[in-house]
Protein backbone atom coordinates (compact mmCIF):
# COMPACT_ATOMS: atom_id res chain seq x y z
CA UNK A 1 0.00 0.00 0.00
CA UNK A 2 3.08 2.19 1.01
CA UNK A 3 4.89 4.18 -1.94
CA UNK A 4 7.97 1.58 -2.75
CA UNK A 5 11.09 3.49 -2.25
CA UNK A 6 13.70 2.12 -4.40
CA UNK A 7 16.86 4.14 -3.79
CA UNK A 8 20.18 2.58 -3.66
CA UNK A 9 22.56 5.48 -1.67
CA UNK A 10 23.82 5.26 1.43
CA UNK A 11 25.57 8.61 3.14
CA UNK A 12 26.05 9.04 7.28
CA UNK A 13 24.08 10.10 9.33
CA UNK A 14 23.49 13.61 10.08
CA UNK A 15 25.14 15.23 12.73
CA UNK A 16 22.65 18.55 13.04
CA UNK A 17 22.78 21.50 15.55
CA UNK A 18 23.04 25.56 14.40
CA UNK A 19 26.50 25.30 12.77
CA UNK A 20 25.35 21.96 10.39
CA UNK A 21 21.92 24.05 9.68
CA UNK A 22 24.34 27.62 8.80
CA UNK A 23 27.19 25.39 6.21
CA UNK A 24 24.14 23.87 4.93
CA UNK A 25 22.34 27.36 3.66
CA UNK A 26 25.76 28.55 2.95
CA UNK A 27 26.10 25.79 0.25
CA UNK A 28 24.42 26.59 -2.82
CA UNK A 29 26.94 29.66 -2.86
CA UNK A 30 29.87 27.61 -2.25
CA UNK A 31 29.06 24.31 -4.51
CA UNK A 32 26.69 26.38 -7.05
CA UNK A 33 27.14 23.46 -9.29
CA UNK A 34 25.45 20.98 -6.48
CA UNK A 35 22.17 23.08 -6.61
CA UNK A 36 21.81 24.04 -10.41
CA UNK A 37 18.51 23.30 -11.83
CA UNK A 38 19.72 21.34 -14.85
CA UNK A 39 23.33 19.96 -12.89
CA UNK A 40 23.88 16.42 -11.91
CA UNK A 41 25.88 15.98 -8.79
CA UNK A 42 28.55 13.43 -9.79
CA UNK A 43 29.54 11.05 -6.77
CA UNK A 44 33.15 13.10 -6.27
CA UNK A 45 30.97 15.87 -5.82
CA UNK A 46 28.38 14.15 -3.48
CA UNK A 47 31.11 12.29 -1.59
CA UNK A 48 32.67 15.78 -0.83
CA UNK A 49 29.53 17.34 0.20
CA UNK A 50 28.70 14.11 2.74
CA UNK A 51 32.50 14.68 4.32
CA UNK A 52 31.66 18.73 4.85
CA UNK A 53 28.49 17.66 6.30
CA UNK A 54 29.99 14.67 8.22
CA UNK A 55 31.61 16.94 10.97
CA UNK A 56 28.65 18.99 11.68
CA UNK A 57 25.82 17.01 11.12
CA UNK A 58 26.60 12.98 12.30
CA UNK A 59 25.51 12.81 16.04
CA UNK A 60 22.76 14.82 16.03
CA UNK A 61 19.98 15.54 18.34
CA UNK A 62 18.14 12.22 17.42
CA UNK A 63 14.34 12.81 18.09
CA UNK A 64 12.78 11.45 21.68
CA UNK A 65 10.20 8.72 21.33
CA UNK A 66 6.65 10.19 18.85
CA UNK A 67 5.31 7.88 20.68
CA UNK A 68 5.90 7.33 24.31
CA UNK A 69 2.43 6.43 25.29
CA UNK A 70 2.36 3.48 23.04
CA UNK A 71 6.22 2.92 24.03
CA UNK A 72 5.06 2.68 28.09
CA UNK A 73 2.71 -0.03 27.33
CA UNK A 74 4.69 -1.56 25.06
CA UNK A 75 7.56 -2.28 27.27
CA UNK A 76 5.22 -3.76 29.62
CA UNK A 77 3.79 -6.09 27.55
CA UNK A 78 2.47 -9.47 27.86
CA UNK A 79 2.12 -12.49 25.04
CA UNK A 80 0.42 -15.53 26.48
CA UNK A 81 1.89 -19.07 25.27
CA UNK A 82 -0.95 -19.59 23.24
CA UNK A 83 -0.47 -16.09 21.33
CA UNK A 84 2.94 -16.98 20.71
CA UNK A 85 2.23 -20.46 19.48
CA UNK A 86 0.11 -19.19 17.00
CA UNK A 87 2.70 -16.22 15.95
CA UNK A 88 5.49 -18.86 15.24
CA UNK A 89 3.81 -21.45 13.60
CA UNK A 90 4.77 -22.00 10.37
CA UNK A 91 2.22 -21.06 7.05
CA UNK A 92 0.24 -24.05 6.58
CA UNK A 93 0.32 -25.81 2.90
CA UNK A 94 -1.80 -23.22 0.47
CA UNK A 95 -1.69 -26.45 -2.07
CA UNK A 96 0.41 -24.38 -3.77
CA UNK A 97 3.88 -25.77 -4.98
CA UNK A 98 7.10 -24.59 -7.38
CA UNK A 99 6.27 -25.36 -11.17
CA UNK A 100 8.87 -23.96 -12.90
CA UNK A 101 9.73 -26.58 -15.08
CA UNK A 102 9.37 -26.32 -19.52
CA UNK A 103 6.50 -27.88 -21.07
CA UNK A 104 8.65 -29.60 -23.08
CA UNK A 105 11.91 -30.67 -22.41
CA UNK A 106 14.63 -27.84 -22.72
CA UNK A 107 17.16 -28.04 -25.30
CA UNK A 108 20.21 -26.11 -26.99
CA UNK A 109 19.82 -24.67 -30.56
CA UNK A 110 22.14 -26.24 -33.44
CA UNK A 111 24.00 -22.46 -33.60
CA UNK A 112 24.16 -20.21 -31.55
CA UNK A 113 22.77 -16.45 -33.27
CA UNK A 114 25.88 -14.64 -31.59
CA UNK A 115 27.02 -13.67 -27.75
CA UNK A 116 24.83 -11.26 -25.29
CA UNK A 117 26.02 -9.16 -22.96
CA UNK A 118 24.50 -6.91 -20.55
CA UNK A 119 25.20 -4.40 -17.80
CA UNK A 120 23.75 -4.27 -14.77
CA UNK A 121 23.47 -1.14 -12.08
CA UNK A 122 21.39 -1.00 -9.06
CA UNK A 123 21.71 -2.92 -5.24
CA UNK A 124 21.87 -6.59 -5.10
CA UNK A 125 18.43 -7.31 -5.87
CA UNK A 126 17.58 -5.16 -8.77
CA UNK A 127 20.94 -6.58 -10.55
CA UNK A 128 19.79 -9.97 -9.38
CA UNK A 129 16.30 -9.51 -11.63
CA UNK A 130 18.64 -7.98 -14.37
CA UNK A 131 20.27 -11.70 -14.43
CA UNK A 132 17.33 -13.53 -14.63
CA UNK A 133 15.62 -11.07 -17.35
CA UNK A 134 19.27 -11.99 -19.41
CA UNK A 135 18.75 -15.41 -19.17
CA UNK A 136 15.26 -14.62 -20.51
CA UNK A 137 16.63 -13.06 -23.40
CA UNK A 138 19.28 -14.85 -24.01
CA UNK A 139 16.69 -17.90 -24.77
CA UNK A 140 14.12 -15.75 -26.83
CA UNK A 141 17.04 -14.72 -29.19
CA UNK A 142 18.96 -17.90 -28.91
CA UNK A 143 22.26 -16.77 -28.15
CA UNK A 144 25.06 -17.14 -25.81
CA UNK A 145 25.08 -15.45 -22.68
CA UNK A 146 28.17 -13.96 -21.45
CA UNK A 147 28.06 -13.64 -17.52
CA UNK A 148 26.46 -10.16 -16.45
CA UNK A 149 28.87 -7.45 -16.54
CA UNK A 150 27.66 -5.75 -12.52
CA UNK A 151 28.48 -1.88 -13.00
CA UNK A 152 30.10 -0.49 -10.03
CA UNK A 153 27.54 1.86 -7.90
CA UNK A 154 28.62 5.43 -7.69
CA UNK A 155 28.00 5.92 -4.15
CA UNK A 156 28.90 2.54 -2.46
CA UNK A 157 31.50 2.18 -4.61
CA UNK A 158 31.31 -1.60 -4.58
CA UNK A 159 33.11 -3.22 -7.34
CA UNK A 160 32.11 -6.76 -6.34
CA UNK A 161 31.75 -8.73 -9.58
CA UNK A 162 28.89 -12.14 -10.37
CA UNK A 163 31.52 -14.21 -9.45
CA UNK A 164 32.22 -12.45 -6.14
CA UNK A 165 28.49 -12.71 -4.89
CA UNK A 166 27.52 -15.64 -6.77
CA UNK A 167 29.01 -19.29 -7.44
CA UNK A 168 29.19 -19.01 -11.42
CA UNK A 169 29.96 -22.55 -11.99
CA UNK A 170 26.04 -23.61 -10.05
CA UNK A 171 24.67 -21.21 -12.14
CA UNK A 172 26.04 -22.21 -15.32
CA UNK A 173 25.18 -26.35 -14.19
CA UNK A 174 21.52 -25.57 -13.22
CA UNK A 175 20.54 -24.02 -16.94
CA UNK A 176 23.04 -25.79 -19.10
CA UNK A 177 20.21 -27.64 -20.70
CA UNK A 178 18.38 -24.12 -21.12
CA UNK A 179 20.86 -21.76 -22.23
CA UNK A 180 24.89 -21.43 -23.32
CA UNK A 181 26.27 -19.37 -21.03
CA UNK A 182 30.47 -18.34 -21.11
CA UNK A 183 32.15 -16.77 -18.27
CA UNK A 184 34.19 -14.72 -21.01
CA UNK A 185 33.93 -14.04 -24.51
CA UNK A 186 36.70 -15.35 -26.76
CA UNK A 187 39.68 -13.73 -28.10
CA UNK A 188 37.84 -12.44 -31.62
CA UNK A 189 35.38 -10.81 -29.53
CA UNK A 190 37.40 -9.36 -26.76
CA UNK A 191 37.51 -5.43 -27.96
CA UNK A 192 34.20 -5.59 -26.73
CA UNK A 193 34.09 -4.01 -23.33
CA UNK A 194 32.39 -1.51 -21.01
CA UNK A 195 35.43 0.91 -21.76
CA UNK A 196 35.24 0.25 -25.40
CA UNK A 197 31.31 1.21 -25.71
CA UNK A 198 31.96 4.25 -23.22
CA UNK A 199 34.26 6.41 -26.00
CA UNK A 200 31.81 6.21 -28.68
CA UNK A 201 28.86 4.97 -30.20
CA UNK A 202 29.22 1.67 -31.35
CA UNK A 203 27.04 -0.48 -33.71
CA UNK A 204 27.05 -3.44 -31.54
CA UNK A 205 25.71 -1.73 -28.88
CA UNK A 206 21.68 -1.82 -28.08
CA UNK A 207 20.84 1.32 -25.79
CA UNK A 208 17.10 2.20 -26.93
CA UNK A 209 15.52 -1.03 -25.29
CA UNK A 210 12.17 0.45 -23.48
CA UNK A 211 11.54 -0.53 -20.28
CA UNK A 212 9.35 -3.36 -20.28
CA UNK A 213 10.08 -4.55 -23.97
CA UNK A 214 7.93 -7.13 -25.48
CA UNK A 215 10.15 -10.67 -26.78
CA UNK A 216 8.95 -8.83 -30.48
CA UNK A 217 11.07 -6.05 -29.40
CA UNK A 218 13.97 -8.40 -29.09
CA UNK A 219 13.50 -10.27 -32.25
CA UNK A 220 12.98 -6.95 -34.50
CA UNK A 221 15.78 -4.97 -32.83
CA UNK A 222 18.31 -7.24 -31.35
CA UNK A 223 18.68 -10.04 -33.37
CA UNK A 224 19.80 -8.29 -36.85
CA UNK A 225 22.91 -7.04 -34.71
CA UNK A 226 23.49 -10.46 -33.37
CA UNK A 227 23.30 -11.73 -37.33
CA UNK A 228 25.03 -9.04 -38.64
CA UNK A 229 28.36 -8.82 -35.63
CA UNK A 230 27.89 -11.77 -34.00
CA UNK A 231 27.41 -9.86 -30.21
CA UNK A 232 25.00 -7.21 -28.96
CA UNK A 233 25.94 -5.39 -25.74
CA UNK A 234 22.83 -4.38 -24.29
CA UNK A 235 23.15 -1.36 -21.62
CA UNK A 236 20.81 0.04 -19.98
CA UNK A 237 19.06 -3.20 -18.79
CA UNK A 238 17.55 -3.22 -16.03
CA UNK A 239 13.91 -3.56 -16.13
CA UNK A 240 14.08 -3.97 -19.81
CA UNK A 241 11.74 -7.08 -20.62
CA UNK A 242 8.30 -7.05 -20.27
CA UNK A 243 6.13 -9.20 -17.25
CA UNK A 244 3.52 -9.87 -19.36
CA UNK A 245 2.57 -11.87 -22.79
CA UNK A 246 5.74 -13.91 -22.89
CA UNK A 247 5.33 -17.83 -22.95
CA UNK A 248 5.20 -20.05 -19.91
CA UNK A 249 8.39 -21.48 -20.51
CA UNK A 250 9.97 -17.94 -20.40
CA UNK A 251 7.98 -17.19 -17.24
CA UNK A 252 8.86 -20.37 -15.66
CA UNK A 253 12.75 -20.05 -16.91
CA UNK A 254 13.48 -16.54 -15.12
CA UNK A 255 11.72 -18.34 -12.20
CA UNK A 256 14.23 -21.03 -12.27
CA UNK A 257 17.50 -18.57 -12.58
CA UNK A 258 15.76 -16.85 -9.50
CA UNK A 259 15.40 -19.50 -7.42
CA UNK A 260 17.57 -22.23 -8.27
CA UNK A 261 20.42 -20.84 -10.33
CA UNK A 262 21.49 -17.87 -7.94
CA UNK A 263 23.20 -19.31 -5.45
CA UNK A 264 25.24 -17.33 -3.56
CA UNK A 265 29.55 -17.95 -3.27
CA UNK A 266 30.68 -20.35 -0.30
CA UNK A 267 32.19 -18.11 2.07
CA UNK A 268 28.80 -15.77 2.28
CA UNK A 269 26.58 -19.57 2.04
CA UNK A 270 29.36 -20.54 5.46
CA UNK A 271 29.15 -17.04 7.06
CA UNK A 272 24.89 -17.36 6.88
CA UNK A 273 24.96 -20.86 8.07
CA UNK A 274 27.23 -19.65 11.35
CA UNK A 275 24.90 -16.26 11.98
CA UNK A 276 21.93 -18.87 11.49
CA UNK A 277 23.25 -21.22 14.19
CA UNK A 278 24.39 -18.47 16.40
CA UNK A 279 20.78 -16.94 16.45
CA UNK A 280 18.90 -20.56 16.94
CA UNK A 281 21.82 -21.23 19.72
CA UNK A 282 23.10 -18.64 21.46
CA UNK A 283 25.69 -20.41 22.99
CA UNK A 284 27.57 -21.08 19.88
CA UNK A 285 28.78 -18.00 19.49
CA UNK A 286 32.00 -18.09 21.07
CA UNK A 287 35.19 -19.36 19.31
CA UNK A 288 37.83 -18.67 17.53
CA UNK A 289 38.34 -18.29 14.12
CA UNK A 290 40.87 -18.01 11.63
CA UNK A 291 40.69 -15.37 8.79
CA UNK A 292 39.96 -17.38 5.77
CA UNK A 293 38.22 -20.11 7.81
CA UNK A 294 34.64 -19.98 9.95
CA UNK A 295 34.52 -22.10 13.00
CA UNK A 296 32.86 -25.40 12.35
CA UNK A 297 29.48 -25.50 13.69
CA UNK A 298 27.58 -28.46 15.06
CA UNK A 299 25.62 -30.01 13.26
CA UNK A 300 22.11 -28.93 14.51
CA UNK A 301 19.61 -30.55 12.33
CA UNK A 302 17.28 -32.47 13.90
CA UNK A 303 17.87 -31.24 17.51
CA UNK A 304 14.51 -31.09 19.24
CA UNK A 305 14.18 -27.40 21.41
CA UNK A 306 15.80 -25.44 17.92
CA UNK A 307 15.15 -21.42 18.96
CA UNK A 308 13.37 -19.25 16.18
CA UNK A 309 14.30 -15.83 14.96
CA UNK A 310 12.78 -13.51 13.07
CA UNK A 311 14.63 -11.29 10.39
CA UNK A 312 13.36 -7.84 10.44
CA UNK A 313 14.97 -5.87 7.34
CA UNK A 314 15.27 -2.19 8.15
CA UNK A 315 15.44 0.36 5.60
CA UNK A 316 15.68 3.88 7.26
CA UNK A 317 19.23 5.32 5.17
CA UNK A 318 19.56 9.02 4.66
CA UNK A 319 18.16 8.45 1.08
CA UNK A 320 15.01 7.43 2.23
CA UNK A 321 14.52 9.83 4.63
CA UNK A 322 15.53 12.85 2.50
CA UNK A 323 12.81 11.27 -0.31
CA UNK A 324 10.09 10.42 1.81
CA UNK A 325 9.62 14.21 2.77
CA UNK A 326 7.96 13.30 5.82
CA UNK A 327 8.83 14.85 9.32
CA UNK A 328 10.91 12.45 11.74
CA UNK A 329 10.78 14.37 14.95
CA UNK A 330 14.32 16.10 14.96
CA UNK A 331 12.71 19.82 14.37
CA UNK A 332 14.17 22.18 12.14
CA UNK A 333 17.30 21.49 11.53
CA UNK A 334 16.75 18.14 10.46
CA UNK A 335 14.19 19.68 8.14
CA UNK A 336 16.82 22.15 6.68
CA UNK A 337 19.40 18.87 6.40
CA UNK A 338 17.18 16.41 4.34
CA UNK A 339 15.75 19.48 2.53
CA UNK A 340 19.07 20.30 0.95
CA UNK A 341 20.35 16.87 0.52
CA UNK A 342 17.14 16.28 -1.35
CA UNK A 343 18.06 19.13 -3.31
CA UNK A 344 21.52 17.70 -4.25
CA UNK A 345 20.39 14.41 -5.40
CA UNK A 346 17.17 14.97 -6.93
CA UNK A 347 16.98 18.88 -7.89
CA UNK A 348 14.23 19.23 -6.35
CA UNK A 349 11.89 16.43 -8.12
CA UNK A 350 10.54 14.60 -5.32
CA UNK A 351 6.47 14.31 -5.73
CA UNK A 352 6.47 13.64 -1.93
CA UNK A 353 7.56 17.33 -0.90
CA UNK A 354 4.18 18.99 -2.41
CA UNK A 355 2.38 16.81 0.24
CA UNK A 356 2.67 18.15 4.42
CA UNK A 357 3.53 15.39 6.54
CA UNK A 358 -0.05 13.92 7.65
CA UNK A 359 -0.76 13.81 4.09
CA UNK A 360 1.63 11.64 3.35
CA UNK A 361 1.64 9.73 7.00
CA UNK A 362 -2.69 8.71 6.16
CA UNK A 363 -1.75 7.91 2.88
CA UNK A 364 0.86 5.62 3.94
CA UNK A 365 4.14 6.83 2.00
CA UNK A 366 6.49 7.62 4.94
CA UNK A 367 8.79 5.04 5.94
CA UNK A 368 8.41 2.83 9.31
CA UNK A 369 10.88 4.44 11.85
CA UNK A 370 12.79 1.99 14.47
CA UNK A 371 10.72 2.66 17.01
CA UNK A 372 7.48 2.23 14.38
CA UNK A 373 8.53 -1.06 13.30
CA UNK A 374 8.93 -2.54 16.82
CA UNK A 375 5.69 -1.06 18.27
CA UNK A 376 3.93 -2.89 15.26
CA UNK A 377 5.87 -6.32 15.99
CA UNK A 378 5.32 -5.75 20.22
CA UNK A 379 1.56 -5.00 18.99
CA UNK A 380 1.84 -8.41 16.85
CA UNK A 381 2.91 -10.37 19.67
CA UNK A 382 6.54 -10.52 19.95
CA UNK A 383 7.33 -10.22 23.22
CA UNK A 384 11.10 -8.91 24.62
CA UNK A 385 12.69 -12.77 24.52
CA UNK A 386 12.05 -12.49 20.56
CA UNK A 387 15.46 -13.39 18.72
CA UNK A 388 15.57 -10.80 16.11
CA UNK A 389 18.07 -10.45 13.40
CA UNK A 390 18.20 -6.70 12.05
CA UNK A 391 19.14 -7.15 8.56
CA UNK A 392 19.84 -2.99 7.51
CA UNK A 393 22.71 -0.95 6.34
CA UNK A 394 23.76 2.24 8.15
CA UNK A 395 20.79 3.79 9.71
CA UNK A 396 19.61 7.38 9.72
CA UNK A 397 20.46 8.73 13.06
CA UNK A 398 22.48 5.97 14.03
CA UNK A 399 22.59 3.48 17.24
CA UNK A 400 20.78 6.38 19.12
CA UNK A 401 17.66 6.07 16.56
CA UNK A 402 17.20 2.28 16.95
CA UNK A 403 17.58 2.78 20.52
CA UNK A 404 14.07 2.22 21.46
CA UNK A 405 13.92 -0.87 19.26
CA UNK A 406 16.55 -2.09 21.03
CA UNK A 407 14.43 -1.56 24.67
CA UNK A 408 11.34 -3.41 23.44
CA UNK A 409 13.61 -6.25 21.74
CA UNK A 410 16.75 -7.01 23.92
CA UNK A 411 18.01 -9.68 22.00
CA UNK A 412 18.29 -7.78 18.85
CA UNK A 413 21.35 -9.16 16.81
CA UNK A 414 23.38 -7.90 13.89
CA UNK A 415 25.89 -8.98 11.92
CA UNK A 416 28.61 -7.22 13.76
CA UNK A 417 27.52 -8.91 17.32
CA UNK A 418 27.33 -12.15 15.72
CA UNK A 419 29.86 -12.32 13.21
CA UNK A 420 33.66 -11.75 14.34
CA UNK A 421 36.23 -8.67 12.65
CA UNK A 422 37.59 -12.14 10.72
CA UNK A 423 34.41 -13.63 9.48
CA UNK A 424 33.17 -10.00 8.28
CA UNK A 425 36.77 -9.57 6.55
CA UNK A 426 35.60 -11.00 3.29
CA UNK A 427 32.38 -8.81 3.05
CA UNK A 428 33.56 -5.45 4.44
CA UNK A 429 32.71 -2.34 3.14
CA UNK A 430 31.00 -4.86 0.11
CA UNK A 431 27.61 -3.74 0.30
CA UNK A 432 26.51 -6.06 -2.39
CA UNK A 433 27.92 -9.38 -0.36
CA UNK A 434 26.82 -7.48 3.01
CA UNK A 435 23.31 -7.64 1.30
CA UNK A 436 23.60 -11.18 0.15
CA UNK A 437 24.27 -12.11 3.54
CA UNK A 438 21.64 -10.53 4.87
CA UNK A 439 19.41 -11.99 2.45
CA UNK A 440 20.76 -15.58 2.80
CA UNK A 441 19.75 -15.26 6.69
CA UNK A 442 16.51 -13.84 5.17
CA UNK A 443 15.58 -16.74 3.69
CA UNK A 444 16.16 -19.28 6.38
CA UNK A 445 14.40 -17.53 9.20
CA UNK A 446 11.05 -18.46 10.91
CA UNK A 447 9.70 -15.72 9.89
CA UNK A 448 10.84 -12.09 7.85
CA UNK A 449 9.46 -8.82 8.76
CA UNK A 450 10.31 -5.90 5.86
CA UNK A 451 9.96 -2.23 7.66
CA UNK A 452 9.00 -0.96 4.47
CA UNK A 453 8.71 -1.86 1.01
CA UNK A 454 11.37 -1.92 -1.67
CA UNK A 455 13.82 -4.34 -4.15
CA UNK A 456 14.64 -5.92 -0.90
CA UNK A 457 11.37 -6.44 0.46
CA UNK A 458 9.81 -7.83 -3.21
CA UNK A 459 12.64 -10.09 -3.46
CA UNK A 460 12.14 -11.66 -0.47
CA UNK A 461 8.15 -11.47 -0.29
CA UNK A 462 8.93 -13.01 -3.49
CA UNK A 463 11.17 -16.07 -3.17
CA UNK A 464 9.62 -16.47 0.66
CA UNK A 465 5.80 -16.80 -1.26
CA UNK A 466 7.59 -19.57 -3.88
CA UNK A 467 8.65 -21.51 -1.04
CA UNK A 468 5.86 -20.87 1.56
CA UNK A 469 7.59 -19.05 4.12
CA UNK A 470 6.31 -16.69 6.83
CA UNK A 471 6.25 -13.10 5.99
CA UNK A 472 5.05 -9.91 7.63
CA UNK A 473 3.94 -7.59 5.06
CA UNK A 474 3.41 -4.13 7.17
CA UNK A 475 -0.13 -2.74 5.82
CA UNK A 476 1.84 1.28 5.12
CA UNK A 477 -2.16 3.18 5.06
CA UNK A 478 -3.04 1.50 8.09
CA UNK A 479 0.12 2.33 10.30
CA UNK A 480 0.42 5.59 9.53
CA UNK A 481 -3.48 6.44 10.23
CA UNK A 482 -2.79 4.78 13.73
CA UNK A 483 0.63 6.54 14.13
CA UNK A 484 -1.11 9.98 13.62
CA UNK A 485 -3.63 9.03 16.07
CA UNK A 486 -1.70 10.31 19.09
CA UNK A 487 -4.39 9.48 21.79
CA UNK A 488 -4.81 5.82 20.50
CA UNK A 489 -4.89 3.58 23.70
CA UNK A 490 -2.68 0.48 23.34
CA UNK A 491 -5.28 -1.89 23.70
CA UNK A 492 -6.98 -0.50 20.82
CA UNK A 493 -3.22 -0.37 18.74
CA UNK A 494 -2.57 -4.04 19.14
CA UNK A 495 -6.33 -4.81 18.05
CA UNK A 496 -6.53 -3.34 14.83
CA UNK A 497 -2.64 -3.62 14.03
CA UNK A 498 -3.19 -7.89 14.46
CA UNK A 499 -6.66 -7.37 12.87
CA UNK A 500 -5.31 -5.75 10.09
CA UNK A 501 -2.52 -7.78 9.71
CA UNK A 502 -4.30 -11.68 9.28
CA UNK A 503 -3.79 -12.08 5.71
CA UNK A 504 -0.71 -10.17 5.14
CA UNK A 505 1.18 -13.38 6.53
CA UNK A 506 2.72 -14.73 3.70
CA UNK A 507 -0.54 -16.18 1.50
CA UNK A 508 -0.60 -16.46 -2.16
CA UNK A 509 -0.87 -13.57 -3.92
CA UNK A 510 -1.83 -13.97 -8.14
CA UNK A 511 0.31 -11.35 -10.32
CA UNK A 512 -1.52 -9.49 -11.86
CA UNK A 513 -1.03 -7.60 -15.37
CA UNK A 514 2.73 -5.45 -15.27
CA UNK A 515 3.19 -6.65 -11.86
CA UNK A 516 7.30 -8.27 -11.51
CA UNK A 517 6.94 -12.40 -11.16
CA UNK A 518 9.98 -11.84 -9.21
CA UNK A 519 7.34 -10.72 -6.32
CA UNK A 520 4.32 -12.17 -7.23
CA UNK A 521 5.54 -15.66 -8.80
CA UNK A 522 2.25 -17.93 -8.87
CA UNK A 523 0.29 -18.58 -10.84
CA UNK A 524 3.25 -18.18 -13.32
CA UNK A 525 5.51 -20.17 -11.27
CA UNK A 526 3.33 -22.27 -8.89
CA UNK A 527 0.75 -25.02 -9.69
CA UNK A 528 -1.43 -26.21 -7.54
CA UNK A 529 -0.48 -29.10 -5.80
Amino acid sequence: MGLKLQYQNEYQSPRGGALGALLLLLFPIFLPSLFSPFGHASPSMLSEWNVMVKSNAQEGNVPKSRHQRLLRSALQRQTSEEELSELWTPLANQAWKPCIEPSIAPSLPEKSEGFIQVFLDGGLNQQRMGICDAVAVAKILNATLVIPYLEVNPVWRDSSSFMDIFDVDHFINVLKDDISIVKELPSDFSWSTREYYATAIRATRVKTAPVHASANWYLENVLPVLQSYGIAAIAPFSHRLTFDTLPMDIQRLRCKVNFQALSFVPHIRALGDALISRLRYPSSKSGAIGTNHLLEMPNVKGKQGAGKFVVLHLRFDKDMAAHSACDFGGGKAEKLALAKYRQVLWQGRVLNSQFTDKELRSQGRCPLTPEEIGLVLAALGFDNSTRLYLASHKVYGGEARIANLRHLFPLMEEKKSLASSEERAQIKGKASLLAALDYYVSMHSDIFVSASPGNMHNALVGHRTYENLKTIRPSMGLLGQLFLNKSITWSDFQQSVVEGHENRQGQIRFRKPKQSIYTYPAPDCMCQA
